[in-house]
């Protein structure tokens, strides 16, 4: 096994789903997959079971009980459960293009984090995706898209296949590279050292900071947002919060401030 993709989900077991198709498909295969559920029912549970005897798929399943928004911590107990040296993160509405993983590996380098992005659908494709269109990658095709709904936009270059496009368009987007929950990688020994995500912080910028504490450690952010490609699914957010938000920003402030390199209450305190 070269790398863990850590797939953070809560209670989505027919997104996580076609996420897992998507990553059953991948151009290599030696991975293995870590779920790392924030307190999801037992429906998860059962469907994680049931892909498994389905697919190839090396899947390990990291669940705690259900107290709120916990990412930051089930995410640091999934890191303690991976087995390999390299940590790709994603999350369990974002089915990856069958070139995901090997895309992630092949632009690694020792001191650098990879910074990638999305491919954002609306819920009406969203729900229409089968598990033959992912197998199939008919929902990474624009035509397809564009047949199910999908309006027209600049943004949908992202999902060109023109390898001097794509280049062009990493080395000339204005989007800064930084730590994205949805689709980022590192080494775990540089992980480890950071203490992992902060167990202190939920929902808005949490992965944010983390990648800021990796800054200030001196590694470097590079751009992958048009080589390595996920669609992101659609999904309501009922865990927004104006005063989980201020705090967040305020634990951020102090990361740039103080130039973190480690946080207190990390992956050493699950």
């Amino acid at each position: 096994m070269r790398a863990s993709v850590i797939i953070s989900t809560y209670n989505s077991p027919l997104w996580l789903e076609k996420v897992l198709w998507g990553y059953s498909i991948q151009t290599v295969s030696d991975f293995e997959v870590i779920i790392a559920d924030d307190g999801s029912t037992q429906d998860t549970k059962m469907m994680i079971e049931a892909i498994s005897e389905k697919t190839q798929l090396s899947i390990t399943h990291v669940w705690h009980k259900d107290e709120g928004f916990q990412k930051t911590m089930i995410l640091n107990k999934a890191i303690l459960a991976s087995k390999t040296d390299y940590c790709i993160f994603t999350d369990g509405d974002c089915i990856p293009r069958m070139d995901f993983v090997e895309t992630h590996l092949s632009h690694r380098s020792l001191g650098c984090f990879l910074s990638g992005g999305y491919f954002k659908l609306p819920i009406s494709i969203s729900k229409k995706i089968s598990k033959n269109d992912i197998l199939n990658q008919d929902c990474f095709d624009l035509k397809w898209l564009k047949k199910n709904g999908l309006g027209s936009s600049i943004k949908n270059l992202k999902l060109a296949k023109n390898d001097l496009i794509l280049f062009a368009f990493n080395m000339l987007t204005p989007t800064k590279p930084s730590w994205n929950g949805h689709n980022s990688s590192t080494w775990k020994k540089d992980i480890i050292s950071a203490n992992g995500f902060n167990n202190d912080m939920k929902y808005g910028g949490e992965d944010r900071e983390f990648g800021e504490r990796l800054i200030n450690a001196g590694m470097k952010a590079r751009q992958i947002r048009f080589y390595a490609i996920c669609v992101h699914l659609e999904h309501k957010r009922g865990y927004v919060n104006k005063d989980v938000l201020d705090k967040n920003k305020d634990i951020r402030l102090k990361t740039k401030i103080e130039k973190q390199t480690k946080t207190p209450n990390g992956i050493q305190e699950v």
